[in-house]
Parts: C-alpha cells; sequence; structure tokens
C-alpha cells in the first residue's frame, strides 16, 4: 500500500472501535452518539485545527495552546480521547500498533489482503 493510500483509507476494526492508520489503532467516535452531537463536535475539532496551523503560522504560543485545547475537547466529546465510551471492561488500545495488539491477527489477514491487491 502506499503512503497515500495508507493515510487516507480507513480500515476500521471488526468491534467497531478503531479506525487503523498506517498500522496504527486510533480511537473511532462513538457510534451511540447523537448525529446533532456528532456534527457539533467535528465542527469543533475542525475549527480547533485551522485554529492550530493559524497560531502555528504566526507563532503565538498562547493561540497553539488554547487551539489544542480546543481539539482535545472536541476529541474527548467525539470519544476518540478520554474515558472509553464501550462499557465491556475491555481496555484501551488507542495509538498501538495493531500487529502488537489484540487485533493483530485480523490486522494482518486483512493487511497481506490489500497488499496482494495493490500488487496485482
Amino acid at each position: 500500500m502506499d503512503y497515500i493510500a495508507a493515510m487516507t483509507s480507513e480500515l476500521t476494526t471488526p468491534d467497531g472501535r478503531y479506525i487503523v492508520i498506517q498500522g496504527r489503532l486510533w480511537r473511532a467516535a462513538n457510534p451511540s452518539l447523537p448525529a446533532a452531537a456528532k456534527v457539533r463536535h467535528m465542527r469543533e475539532l475542525l475549527n480547533g485545527r485551522r485554529a492550530l496551523k493559524a497560531a502555528k503560522t504566526s507563532g503565538d504560543e498562547e493561540a497553539i495552546a488554547a487551539a489544542r485545547k480546543l481539539i482535545a475537547a472536541a476529541q474527548a466529546g467525539l470519544g476518540e480521547r478520554g474515558k472509553v465510551w464501550w462499557k465491556d471492561g475491555a481496555p484501551d488500545y488507542n495509538r498501538t500498533l495493531a500487529k502488537n495488539s489484540p487485533y493483530a491477527d485480523w490486522f494482518a489477514r486483512v493487511d497481506s489482503r490489500a497488499q496482494a491487491a495493490s500488487a496485482a
């Protein structure tokens, strides 16, 4: 899989808890979040990312810190950070390499299929 395809493909674990980007698990948004809340948090996230870009460009350290707080709050609201959204007590593997997680066998199968498809 080439670099751009790996960056833009969104592979979701069978239980829907994580998306896989470049072989790393990232916690997915809470699927039971009401649509209006999801839209609100996504807007806050995108606004925060735009603010962070502008703050970095200007070199304003206070604005950078404020933008990062906005981003963190939006991600927590989506369920991507903070307390896990699932209720079965399973641990959080956020940011873990898929090959080093309980999803390793699943990921090896999916990744080998993706590599075979890109080679064809």
